[in-house]
């Protein structure tokens, strides 16, 4: 595995991290915990060190389950987690609704107000049974708060030892510019992959410059790069990809043309179509690390090998050629 210095922290990261959204359950068709546990043990030993997680990742449940597997491991660790979206109180912008774990309906606010940071913050370190945070990030931008409200807060808690650097997710430029005003940020973490790249427009460029480190999630497309999702395959109505517009059976078709291009320089890698797009993402300038999902060790370990795949130039400007007609800038 290979490690990255994370912006302008004294924080170095594995190039390909752990994401855990999947295993909350949450929008994923349910989790399996003892897999999960076991997928996040397994990241360890193969160096995926960095472990991103979220409140809202299964209402807590993602952070309880990484929370359990990182024990008495907490110093082989770098924990990501955020703050800024609520499920359990109406305050601040309201962002979306969705179901509980129970089926309960419910509705998510985007809330980046300091009193919710604070209890949120408190509430992470309790599930994950940490006494600090290494990367605390803003999930979204709320729209109800100053900023400089939200970085004042972040940067107490900073000073209070709870929170060791602070990360922002979703944010446009102009939403960075305003938080450096007032303290730093040490990373970013928005979508990116072959299909989606719009960031390259502005967010990367301004990341460069700034020496913000780039946590890309989405790498894999929700799975759609890895060539695994046929255009008959069915989700639960528990799964997000169900109703998601890249997952119509036409454009699953599409990708699967795209793959087929590109499935000779995965080949010639001895590497899988996933791992590849993976080893794409973090070959891109700018590219700190790419968060990969995984449910079982087996996952993680497939992830974990796009470390080891060294892309030339020109299959890099040929996977990207390739993927130009089919790239989205939708969720």
């Amino acid at each position: 595995m290979q490690y990255r210095q994370l912006g302008n922290s004294e924080i170095k990261v594995p190039v390909v991290s752990l994401g855990a959204w999947a295993i909350g359950g949450w929008m994923w068709g349910g989790t399996d915990d003892d897999a999960a546990i076991a997928a996040i043990c397994r990241a360890i030993d193969v160096g995926m060190t960095c472990i991103d997680t979220a409140p809202i990742y299964g209402m807590g449940h993602s952070e309880r389950i990484v929370g359990k597997a990182i024990r008495g491991k907490r110093d082989q660790v770098v924990l990501a987690t955020k703050c800024g979206l609520r499920w359990d109180i109406q305050e601040g912008e309201f962002f979306f609704d969705t179901r509980m774990p129970d089926g309960t309906k419910t509705k998510v606010f985007r809330n980046l107000k300091p009193d919710s940071i604070r209890y949120e913050c408190e509430q992470s370190l309790l599930r994950l049974g940490v006494d600090v945070i290494d990367i605390y990030q803003c999930h979204w931008p709320d729209a109800t708060t100053p900023l400089e409200d939200t970085m004042e807060v972040l940067l107490d808690l900073q000073r209070q030892g709870k929170i060791r650097a602070i990360g922002v997710s979703n944010f446009t430029v102009q939403m960075m510019e305003t938080c450096l005003k007032c303290g730093p940020i040490v990373s970013d973490q928005p979508p990116y992959s072959l299909l989606r790249r719009e960031i390259e427009n502005d967010v990367l460029p301004f990341c460069v410059k700034h020496n913000i480190g780039i946590l890309a999630y989405s790498p894999l497309a929700h799975g759609l790069l890895t060539g695994k999702i046929t255009p008959d395959r069915e989700f639960p109505e528990n799964d997000l990809r169900r109703t998601h517009p890249w997952f119509t059976k036409e454009n699953r078709a599409k990708v699967a043309a795209f793959l087929e291009k590109i499935r000779p320089i995965a080949e010639g890698h001895d590497a899988t179509l996933g791992q590849l797009a993976v080893a794409w993402v973090i070959a891109q300038k700018g590219i700190t690390s790419a968060l990969v999902g995984a449910r079982t060790p087996a996952q993680v370990e497939e992830n974990a090998r796009a470390a080891e795949i060294k892309l030339t130039k020109e299959e890099l400007t040929q996977m990207r050629e390739a993927a130009q007609e089919i790239a989205w800038e939708s969720q």
